[in-house]
């Protein structure tokens, strides 16, 4: 007989716990972006225009394509039990200030290596948690990190947490028999584009904005993998947590933390 998982978490483990749905929670990339810019962000979005939309949709869905693959084959075989936040952070930035010069329009270059990037750092941060980078749940957690780390406007009126979108995530995941197939793979990046989608809006919106002549597309970039390396940090988190006390356990701790939360 295996052994019964603890069922009450140690100090430590609620710490990290607390510190996971801070990470997951609270203010999103625009409110970030807007709190470093003193832009309105969300409403400038809505200004953007049909072709801006069309070209951010198409250079997420490019993005996303053959991203995670060259992102975990640079990775290598090496185990260990901290991230290489900072250096993703400075790689990511020179690649933001790099497509920054070219405005909107370089967008459909510089995202690919800029979420390349972002994609290596979130597999390293799942790495450092004890995950299995070659195992098929470990490579769609991953993604999953970037519709973690969207807000979507449908949002706004409900009660929509990590958890939430977690379990939609989980209706558009593949079975395990087709996990393989493209057909099976391409409908559950589709679900992902779609949020992800919402945050490379709001970082074509916040290199658009005049201000951010004085920042450069590399302090939007280091905003943006910054923003995500924190969801990666808090989803990694909790999966390590549920390997260790169970599913149930977390997800009672994390709801009962989220409903004292002050962000």
């Amino acid at each position: 007989m295996s052994a019964q998982p603890p069922s009450r978490m140690t100090e430590k483990d609620l710490k990290a716990l607390n510190d996971a749905v801070r990470r997951l929670e609270c203010a999103g990339f625009a409110m970030k972006a807007a709190n470093a810019l003193g832009t309105p962000i969300e409403r400038a979005i809505e200004a953007l225009p049909e072709k801006g939309r069309e070209l951010v949709q198409e250079a997420t869905k490019r993005a996303l394509e053959a991203c995670l693959k060259i992102a975990l084959s640079s990775l290598g075989k090496s185990k260990t039990s901290e991230s290489f936040d900072a250096l993703h952070k400075a790689t990511c930035t020179v690649s933001g200030a790099i497509g920054g010069f070219f405005g909107m329009y370089g967008l459909p270059i510089e995202l690919p290596v800029s979420t390349a990037i972002m994609l290596r750092s979130i597999a390293d941060i799942a790495r450092s948690e004890g995950e299995d980078l070659d195992d098929i749940d470990t490579r769609l957690s991953c993604i999953s990190v970037l519709a973690f780390g969207a807000r979507s406007s449908k949002d706004d009126n409900a009660d929509i947490g990590y958890f939430a979108v977690r379990a939609a995530l989980a209706r558009a995941l593949p079975r395990a028999a087709e996990r393989t197939l493209p057909p099976a793979l391409a409908r559950f990046i589709a679900v992902i584009a779609e949020r992800f989608g919402i945050v490379v809006s709001e970082k074509a919106v916040a290199e658009a904005v005049p201000v951010v002549g004085a920042f450069g597309g590399g302090a939007i970039n280091l905003l943006f993998i910054d923003h995500f390396q924190d969801v990666a940090h808090g989803h990694f988190t909790v999966r390590r947590l549920e390997r260790k006390y169970g599913e149930d356990v977390v997800r009672e701790e994390y709801e009962r933390t989220r409903a004292k939360l002050k962000c």
